[in-house]
């Protein structure tokens, strides 16, 4: 573990915070191993439901990868395996949202967009600038900018490296919501709650059908809808949300 990536769980939300301000949140490998050990924590404790990450400060979420520790790797193919911190993201089986609260670059876009919902500070920026350095992004990027935000825009992003701003993030579909800087934390602690209040099998479950959703074939994909559903159905929270509703009461769901 490492100082400069924070993890915290309160109330069934667990807080993610890259905590390297004064490098914009740049992210190294022990950061990387960080979130790694973070989001196994995370899939493995029945204390969380819910995943917020954000960055330290009020400029950055984060800058992506500390271009500073690239040429420690040996070789490009070791470059290529390297443990990736989007791929850890990506690999939370619990919800996550990302709480934007300034420059979102390269891997730092990348990251939030291998969270579930993106929401966004008013001063965000968000910008996949590795042309200007000589490669192209490599964690999810030409994916995640093309289903959220359409092809022609994706390429205008990839190709230029230019930046955009939050609103025009918004209008893309990189983000859903845009707030001022102090609203955005207590909106996405809010947004937490409200999911860590659900069945948490079926916000896993949840979260795995709109994956499938993007990837499968129209039929199959209700056809593998229609499977998870039956296994939600089966679960005691099931029950308990059924029971609930006729008992007029609120229900207590248990990850059971």
């Amino acid at each position: 573990m490492t100082d400069e990536l924070i993890f915290s769980v309160a109330d069934h939300v667990a807080t993610i915070t890259f905590n390297r301000p004064a490098k914009l949140n740049a992210l190294t490998p022990a950061m990387a191993a960080a979130l790694i050990a973070a989001v196994s924590e995370c899939n493995t404790s029945d204390a969380v439901r819910c995943v917020v990450v954000t960055g330290a400060g009020e400029k950055a979420f984060s800058a992506g990868s500390d271009i500073s520790t690239l040429d420690a790797y040996a070789t490009p193919w070791d470059f290529r395996n390297r443990d990736d911190y989007c791929d850890a993201l990506r690999a939370c089986r619990k919800p996550v949202i990302a709480a934007v609260n300034g420059y979102a670059l390269g891997g730092g876009l990348e990251t939030a967009m291998a969270a579930d919902i993106r929401i966004a500070s008013a001063n965000a920026r968000f910008a996949a600038p590795e042309i200007k350095l000589g490669w192209i992004g490599g964690g999810g990027m030409a994916a995640g900018l093309s289903y959220c935000a359409g092809s022609s825009n994706a390429a205008m992003m990839v190709l230029t490296g230019d930046m955009i701003d939050a609103a025009q993030a918004r209008d893309w579909g990189i983000v859903s919501e845009v707030h001022e800087a102090n609203a955005l934390m207590p909106r996405a602690m809010e947004l937490a709650a409200n999911i860590a209040s659900r069945a948490p099998i079926a916000a896993e479950t949840a979260k795995l059908n709109l994956r499938a959703a993007h990837i499968m074939p129209w039929d199959k994909a209700i056809e593998y809808e229609r499977d998870l559903q039956a296994i939600c159905y089966a679960t005691e929270d099931a029950a308990e949300g059924r029971a609930a509703f006729a008992e007029r009461r609120d229900p207590q769901f248990r990850r059971r």
